[in-house]
């Protein structure tokens, strides 16, 4: 099942001015094959968009809610859909 998919996620705890935006870009450049971004929301989340194989989408989201993450997360929502494309790699925002 590496059918190609969208994964919205908002994270939220003490993930702003922690890195953890830099720590998801480089963890999603590490599973590999994956674009979009992690963008810091005025409400004190994170917003994820990643863009690639369902496999590789749930490890990015596997590490959001158990990985060794800077700062604290005290939960992850999240939503699938289908790729829109656009993006040329995996950047923060």
């Amino acid at each position: 099942m590496n059918e190609n998919v969208r994964l919205t996620a908002w994270v939220r705890g003490h993930v702003q001015g922690v890195g953890f935006r830099w720590f998801t870009r480089a963890n999603a450049l590490r599973i590999g094959g994956l674009t979009g971004f992690a963008s810091n929301l005025a409400d004190g989340r994170v917003q994820v968009v990643a863009e690639g194989e369902r496999g590789n989408c749930e490890q990015l989201l596997d590490w959001l809610r158990n990985g060794d993450t800077p700062g604290r997360v005290d939960g992850v929502t999240e939503i699938w859909d289908t790729p829109r494309g656009g993006y040329e790699g995996f950047e923060t925002r």
